[in-house]
């Protein structure tokens, strides 16, 4: 009887896909409430448009659409000025769950999960089974997508293609959803999103189109902020965990190597000096090390004294451009703004 139980338990295990985990819990995505809901619809996509501006240093212009159907219902377009996507990369892009080319890469990203703007698919596939529509700019051609997401194979599913020659833009990416939702105009709101956003990034353009009428934010400077760089793991900011999966993916040939290539902050001193402390033997393949010889690796690595990862990932802006955003949106007698100096904590950089 027992042996039959367990049998059928058994029968009842089942792999989950992510987007489909996502579908029965989307609370852990934002879409909490039609209010919240529509504010986090707009957050993603602007969020996802001003990044991409970033990252090819071209001055953002945003311009977000937010328009009521009737009832709850609501047509949200976020359009940008960015260096749009290949039409080859839409559908896996805003289709598939955990795709993205942010996760692995140590640097100031707004966005890093590949979850965000797929969120924002599946709450508007799921509230109003519309597909998202998708249109990206490149090459002088316009490509036009209908998508939705395979629940069950975390899927994209692609429902239509349309290619147009010689678009009236050369660049940029436009996404359009119909969804659920409730627009209020105060509090946490879309309209207090955009305001605080654009003075945290004075250098954009934001113009949006709500359901109170039109609301445009002018750039007040042309400099954009340093770009950040990628750097490296820093050795007081990674678990055992990860520290022996990294060994076990290496391809360096001797512990030493390891610790200087795949690390910042490491010199072949200091290698070898965590070598010595943890009782390992420094000429050794780091896919050859015991579980033992990881975990002592890794409490050395704590040991040893080293200087903070460099800062240069982090992309602040400076005082400067702070104050001229608050001098415009507001009006006072005066005006500051502090940046504080980069700071290190478990061996990730921070600023405030």
């Amino acid at each position: 009887m027992t042996d039959q139980l367990a049998d059928e338990l058994a029968e009842k295990i089942k792999e989950v896909s992510v987007a489909e985990f996502f579908e029965k819990n989307r609370h852990l995505l934002g879409y909490e409430n039609p209010t919240k809901s529509l504010l986090t619809v707009v957050k993603e996509l602007v969020d996802n448009s001003l990044d991409a501006c970033l990252e090819a240093k071209i001055l953002p212009e945003i311009k977000i659409s937010v328009k009521q159907l009737s009832g709850n219902r609501y047509k949200v377009k976020v359009e940008d000025n960015g260096p749009g996507l290949p039409p080859n990369k839409i559908p896996i892009t805003f289709g598939k769950f955990l795709v993205g080319s942010k996760f692995y890469r140590l640097r100031q990203n707004i966005g890093t999960q590949g979850i965000g703007a797929k969120g924002a698919v599946l709450y508007a596939q799921l509230t109003t089974g519309k597909p998202a529509k998708i249109t990206t700019y490149y090459k002088g051609k316009m490509y036009v997508f209908e998508l939705l997401i395979d629940i069950i194979k975390n899927e994209p599913k692609v429902v239509s293609k349309e290619v147009k020659e010689n678009p009236k833009k050369e660049h940029g990416l436009t996404i359009e959803l119909q969804l659920e939702g409730r627009y209020v105009s105060k509090g946490a709101s879309i309209d207090t999103y955009l305001k605080y956003l654009w003075i945290a990034n004075p250098f954009s353009k934001i113009v949006f189109d709500g359901p109170n009428g039109r609301v445009t934010y002018n750039r007040v400077t042309k400099e954009l902020p340093r770009p950040p760089k990628e750097i490296k793991p820093h050795p007081h900011g990674v678990e055992l965990g990860r520290l022996r999966r990294m060994a076990s993916m290496s391809d360096a040939r001797t512990v030493v190597s390891f610790l200087t290539s795949e690390f910042s902050r490491v010199g072949a001193s200091n290698a070898k000096k965590i070598c010595k402390l943890a009782k390992v033997d420094p000429k050794k393949k780091p896919k050859d090390l015991t579980h033992e010889e990881v975990e002592r690796l890794h409490k050395a690595m704590q040991m040893v004294k080293l200087m903070s990862p460099p800062t240069d990932c982090l992309s602040p802006l400076n005082e400067k451009m702070l104050i001229d955003s608050l001098k415009k949106e507001f009006q006072a007698e005066f005006y500051t703004a502090v940046i504080r100096q980069p700071a290190v904590y478990r061996g990730n950089p921070f600023q405030v």
